[in-house]
């Protein structure tokens, strides 16, 4: 699985009508509204490396209002549980 960030910069009169149409997306599991110099972060969650071009770049970016985006992909996921794990002394709890 492959995990990215779009920030997204939008047409500030149509925020939530392009949120709504980039959450409909298949490979955008969510989306959020978001204060600073972003106004949408995607998550997309995707099989292969190569799905995310279909998803972002031939789909997303395409969506009206959509004026911008850059895209983060994730290496590796930390849960509080991953890191609890990392940052263990080796005592008994």
């Amino acid at each position: 699985m492959v995990t990215a960030f779009v920030l997204i910069q939008t047409d500030a009169s149509r925020i939530p009508e392009s949120a709504q149409e980039i959450s409909e997306i298949d490979g955008i599991s969510e989306v959020y509204s978001v204060t600073g110099e972003w106004d949408l972060i995607a998550v997309a969650r995707v099989t292969k490396h190569e799905d995310l071009a279909d998803v972002i770049a031939d789909r997303l970016s395409k969506v009206q209002g959509v004026q911008a985006t850059t895209t983060q992909i994730a290496f590796r996921a930390y849960s509080q549980h991953d890191l609890d794990a990392a940052f263990a002394l080796g005592f008994d709890h």
